[in-house]
């Protein structure tokens, strides 16, 4: 993958700006969206629940939505839970 300057800041703007709303969420890597190259995935480790889940989607969208209208960029922040457990 290759992310430009520009991206690189974006990148680090929005989990920065996530970070200081939810301080245990923590940095795992990059990816792309597998159906979209285009749009780079800040994936993190969220040990939380289901409520402070959403509101961490509902908080990190409008600044994703900020990023596509003023550059151009895809990017948003993907949670992964270590406690969530599947049935």
């Amino acid at each position: 993958m290759r992310i430009n300057h520009k991206q690189q800041q974006l990148i680090e703007e929005l989990f920065n700006k996530v970070k200081e709303k939810f301080p245990e969420i923590v940095f795992k890597d990059l990816d792309t969206n597998p159906d979209d190259p285009e749009h780079i995935w800040i994936n993190i480790i969220a040990d939380m629940d289901d409520d402070r889940e959403i509101e961490l989607f509902h908080y990190s969208s409008g600044f994703e939505v900020e990023i596509l209208m003023d550059y151009g960029y895809r990017i948003s922040i993907i949670p992964e839970n270590p406690s969530l457990v599947y049935s």
